[in-house]
């Protein structure tokens, strides 16, 4: 009978060294807390609080305005915070820059083949505004804007679209109540996979 190729030998010896090793390691009773080959203590997290949560939990119910914060601004604030930190990107009077397109006019255009999109167009509720530039803007420093800042740029927008004048305080009475042109443009999604209700235990079996 032939000997074995050397290099399969060697293989052989290596798989049986390895599952030797393992059967050794797998033995040791694991202890709690062990420390890592560094040396340095593994850290396995903390409870988080409400507290912990708050920078997070901005959410706006843009329908009502549920969730809007407290604090007002003017339209004059607007226009200041606008031109130092979104004339930018957005252009002079928000008609459209280097970036991005006009947020100003379109008003009735969704009726038509030629829509244009702006907050004043488009949006069903003004708090929807409040919220995108809360969240997302400026564009290289997100939520860094105070709720005053935002409120006044909000109404800042509104106001060049003709839906608030000049000497409006924005604050979120005005922005719940504020009637937007294309409120009635949307559909209500009927789909019935939609009316599914969340369920975390003791669910009911799937059918």
């Amino acid at each position: 009978m032939p000997l074995p190729k050397l290099h399969n030998l060697l293989a052989l010896l290596a798989v049986c060294s390895a599952l030797s090793s393992g059967g050794v390691l797998a033995a040791q009773p694991a202890k709690a807390n062990q420390q890592s080959v560094t040396g340095v203590k593994p850290a396995y997290g903390q409870h988080i609080t409400e507290a912990d949560l708050a920078h997070w939990n901005i959410d706006i119910r843009t329908k009502d305005g549920a969730g809007l914060p407290p604090g007002s601004g003017t339209i004059e604030q607007g226009k200041n915070v606008y031109e130092s930190k979104c004339a930018s990107c957005h252009g002079e009077k928000a008609a459209g820059g280097a970036m991005f397109g006009t947020m100003v006019g379109g008003i009735g255009s969704f009726t038509t083949n030629t829509r244009v999109l702006t907050p004043g167009s488009m949006y069903p509720y003004a708090p929807a505004l409040f919220d995108y530039v809360r969240r997302a803007m400026p564009l290289l420093q997100p939520q860094s804007l105070s709720n005053e800042e935002v409120y006044g740029v909000t109404g800042y927008i509104l106001h060049l679209n003709g839906l608030l004048p000049a000497d409006a305080v924005v604050d979120a009475k005005l922005l719940s109540e504020l009637k937007m042109p294309n409120r009635n443009g949307f559909i209500i999604d009927d789909r019935p996979d939609v009316k599914a209700t969340r369920c975390m235990k003791n669910c009911a079996a799937l059918r």
